[in-house]
């Protein structure tokens, strides 16, 4: 990681489940870097979740990306931003209103964007996007989606992603901003909150009680361990050019059905936890994406779902009081929101 010697990072929504890991792979790979973690807490944030990141190469700063005489004042003294911030859960964006998607994740990076544009020390930021983007592909399709396939977002959260992208896009063609998108499946490991399907089935399991699915279950998602988003993230930093779009995927798809039987067989519980609700209003069916441009990167992942799920689990069962202090926290946000 000679490339990141004595590098500065600015690292936007890094309290969250994938931008706290970031920063812990980051910091204990690259041991001359150092990284700025700007992050508003809001709900999903959580800073235990940097306990044990090196202090003396890591500053919190708590603030909004919307601020953008802050963003520029940050942007002065790194050489790479990677921008994780954005409101992500697409039950909150239908039930609990859009206005916080469209605030974040739209009017948020327009503010990285104008505070880049006045950033010439910063060399490139890969803005973290979503397959959701894409939309969704009929369960029995063999097509996977690829840079070029067209944007057909299903829900509030997946559109105010792809018109972040579609902002982005226009800065960097009209200003030359240094910028690259990527676009994950899934991600899965420690720290997630536990909104999202493998933390909030397995904490269900944990305590007995029932796993809801969705519909019939059979809905389809590739599943990509955390580290190798991260790592896939390091490499775009080095080696793409600005402009560009990649999909980051493990390679193979699951249903939710079978995810839940996973975790619970994992823990020992009953089958019989599963049950199945009512679906949601534009459940995408399935989502499978093509990685090709970026392994020729030279990317491939080093984890499955299948060899790094029980370590993911293990954490759970390890880590009982952060998992009560934001069941807590859930709870008191769905109160509010007037949420399941």
């Amino acid at each position: 990681m000679n490339y990141f010697k004595h590098k500065k990072i600015l690292v936007c929504g890094g309290s969250g489940f994938m931008g706290s890991n970031f920063i812990h792979r980051f910091l204990s790979v690259v041991k001359n870097a150092s990284v700025i973690n700007l992050d508003a807490l809001t709900y999903a944030g959580n800073q235990d979740n940097l306990l044990g990141v090196p202090q003396a190469r890591y500053s919190f700063v708590k603030g909004d990306i919307c601020d953008t005489a802050l963003v520029e004042k940050l942007m002065s003294s790194v050489d790479f931003v990677v921008n994780f911030a954005a409101e992500t859960h697409v039950d909150r964006s239908i039930h609990g209103g859009a206005d916080a998607f469209i605030q974040s994740n739209i009017i948020g990076v327009h503010s990285l964007m104008k505070a880049l544009q006045k950033s010439p020390r910063v060399k490139k930021m890969v803005h973290v996007s979503t397959d959701e983007v894409w939309g969704d592909l009929p369960l029995a399709s063999k097509k996977k989606f690829n840079e070029d396939s067209p944007l057909k977002p299903n829900s509030p959260y997946a559109a105010s992603k792809a018109a972040a992208e579609l902002l982005i896009r226009a800065y960097v063609h009209t200003y030359g901003v240094p910028v690259v998108i990527s676009r994950s499946v899934n991600n899965f490991g420690p720290r997630q909150f536990p909104e999202k399907l493998i933390p909030f089935f397995t904490v269900r399991a944990l305590h007995d009680e029932s796993l809801p699915l969705y519909g019939d279950g059979r809905n389809m998602r590739d599943w990509l361990y955390v580290d190798d988003h991260t790592d896939a993230l390091l490499l775009l930093l080095q080696k793409s050019k600005s402009g560009d779009t990649f999909g980051i995927s493990e390679g193979k798809e699951y249903s939710n059905k079978i995810i839940a039987q996973k975790i619970l067989s994992a823990l020992r519980k009953p089958q019989t936890l599963i049950t199945f609700v009512k679906d949601r209003p534009a459940h995408d069916r399935k989502y499978a994406v093509d990685s090709s441009r970026l392994r020729r990167l030279g990317w491939k992942p080093k984890y499955s779902l299948e060899n790094k799920l029980p370590d993911v689990l293990q954490w759970y069962k390890e880590n009982n009081d952060w998992v009560e202090n934001i069941l807590k926290r859930k709870k008191e946000i769905n109160s509010h929101l007037k949420l399941s």
